[in-house]
């Protein structure tokens, strides 16, 4: 695995790029492989270039790699970040062997105020994974006023979820490095001081020789601190999404989207054909479909299947299958044809039938034009007595899972259990173990009444049938979450206040939650996830984004995977 370190500053014009080199160089002497990334950088790159020529001078052409432009960074820099990740992970895996380590060095100042800067290095730097490096200059500040801004710049890189792992302290000459060296204990980081340097980033020789004298100052055992301190890894949103899209693509499965003249649907189904994660079946009139396509500019939906609602080559053979999957229910071919006029029983059937992995609607339509279908021919596991719906909170750190927050109005305790572990379930299958927490209104026993024993029930059966799956409950909201919270509310239980799998009591309860966090807080929130049925098929909110359509089409190949 390559070791990624970024080095990010609040400010321009700081001893950033003296960093980097002397960083470099300590890497160098420490027998270390190393490629350079620029998230944001312009196309002619000069200290990039400059930075690839000192970190691998016989291929240093093959040793850097960019993301986004600055103009296009400043124009959309939600989209760009997951642009960065992708450039990031391509340019890695086209390297072989792949380096040891990749320094990444953030934006470059601008004339332009932009008080979000930082904070955007530190969430690109948790986006990569990256170990932080903070540069931050002493020239006119004192020991107090330094250790103030780091505390500062702490306090937003922990919003973004990173934090600290080494603070090099610029502009600070010779006779004050021992005061500032004393930042160390202070601030319970690794502490490196570097005077003011001057030179040309482009030009070797002369900024060879600027830096040569201070070479000392980042060192191997440095180095190697750094490498082998134990990393606080977060997965934001942009990582969690992108970690998606590389599962679905390392197995692509078929996606049938019924509401194949959508807008919003066509783009993202054009996103995820043109980047090869997903296959696409679209129903609906093929030429009406390529000409709204080009009407939008999208270039890539020509790869899809479209599949015409009234072909016979598939109607007459889901008929046929229909008929005999409903015959219990009295259904006649004139029936099946009738119900088949239906997007969503045409886009079902053709997952019912193998021709499709599963299916994503409902950007248009009610949950119950996409549910139902699925019940019908579908149909829920074996192991499941019931479908029911999980939404992946995707939160600044780390991902959470609530359910059942579309599905279920008022289960019982029985189902209740079902929804607790088929959405533990649903957490593994995105790589998040589950610790499950059966939510209340009382902690333990601290209060009572039928809701309580409704959930005190539910917390029993999952126990007797998943005996080895993290739980606890009944719970409060804030005994599951915070670690202060339940050390008073629930001393000594090794899953309270650290619950990532939270079991609702009711659909209303679920729902307005999700809602509420993902309203409030900004937490992007992925599904629902439709639990319980042979094959997936998952609904859309009919407010969704092209960015929500595209993850929950990508989860569901995921989920075709599982």
């Amino acid at each position: 695995m390559t070791t990624a370190i970024y080095i990010a500053s609040p400010e321009a014009r700081n001893g950033r790029n003296a960093t980097a080199f002397l960083m470099i160089r300590a890497l160098r002497q420490a027998g270390k492989s190393i490629t350079v990334f620029r998230p944001v950088a312009a196309e002619n790159d000069v200290l990039g270039m400059s930075l690839a020529r000192f970190a691998n001078p016989d291929h240093p052409k093959e040793a850097i790699a960019s993301g986004v432009t600055p103009s296009r960074w400043m124009s959309d820099s939600d989209s760009c970040r997951s642009d960065i990740i992708t450039a990031y992970r391509e340019f890695l895996d086209s390297i072989a062997p792949r380096p040891d380590v990749c320094v990444i060095v953030g934006a470059d100042g601008t004339s332009v105020f932009a008080p979000n800067a930082f904070g955007a290095d530190c969430s690109i730097a948790c986006d990569l994974h990256a170990r932080l490096v903070l540069a931050i200059c002493a020239r006119h500040r004192d020991v107090r006023e330094v250790e103030e801004s780091v505390r500062n710049c702490r306090s937003v890189i922990r919003h973004t979820g990173g934090t600290i792992m080494d603070l090099v302290v610029t502009g600070c000459d010779d006779s004050r490095a021992p005061e500032f060296s004393t930042l160390a204990g202070h601030l319970s980081i690794p502490v490196q001081t570097i005077p003011p340097v001057a030179f040309d980033a482009d030009d070797d020789r002369t900024r060879d020789e600027a830096l040569r004298p201070y070479a000392s100052r980042i060192s191997v055992d440095d180095i190697a601190a750094l490498l082998n301190a134990p990393a606080a890894v977060a997965t934001t949103p942009h990582a969690f999404q992108n970690d998606l899209l590389v599962r679905a693509s390392s197995d692509r499965k078929r996606i049938v989207l019924p509401e194949g003249m959508e807008d919003r649907v066509l783009k993202a189904a054009d996103y995820l054909l043109r980047r090869n994660v997903v296959d696409i079946t679209l129903i609906g009139d093929s030429s009406d479909i390529l000409a709204r396509s080009a009407d939008l500019g999208l270039r890539s939906i020509e790869s899809s299947t479209i599949i015409g609602i009234n072909d016979p080559d598939y109607r007459d053979r889901m008929v046929e299958r229909l008929c005999e999957l409903r015959a219990h229910k009295g259904m006649t071919e004139d029936i099946a044809r009738k119900t088949l006029t239906d997007r969503s029983y045409f886009g079902t059937m053709l997952v019912q039938m193998g021709l499709a992995d599963g299916l994503v609607s409902g950007s248009v339509t009610s949950t119950a034009s996409t549910v139902r279908p699925a019940l019908q021919v579908i149909r829920t596991r074996p192991d499941a007595s019931l479908v029911s719906g999980a939404f992946i909170m995707c939160l600044p750190d780390h991902p959470v899972v609530f359910a059942d927050c579309a599905i279920t109005t008022n289960p019982t305790a029985s189902q209740l259990a079902d929804i607790a572990i088929q959405t533990a379930g649903t957490a593994r299958d995105f790589g998040i173990e589950p610790r499950v927490g059966m939510l209340s209104y009382s902690t333990l026993g601290s209060g009572c009444g039928p809701d309580v024993d409704l959930v005190t029930e539910a917390t029993d059966i999952v126990s007797q049938r998943s005996p080895d799956l993290p739980l606890v409950g009944p719970i409060q909201f804030d005994a599951a979450w915070s670690p202060d919270v339940a050390h008073v509310k629930a001393p000594g239980n090794s899953v309270a206040g650290r619950v990532n799998v939270y079991v609702f009591p009711d659909l209303s309860a679920g729902n307005i939650a999700y809602k509420a966090v993902q309203r409030s807080s900004g937490a992007l929130a992925i599904g629902p996830v439709l639990q319980g049925l042979n094959k997936p098929v998952n609904d859309l909110s009919r407010g969704a984004s092209v960015k929500d359509i595209v993850n929950t089409i990508a989860l569901t190949a995921v989920q075709a995977q599982c």
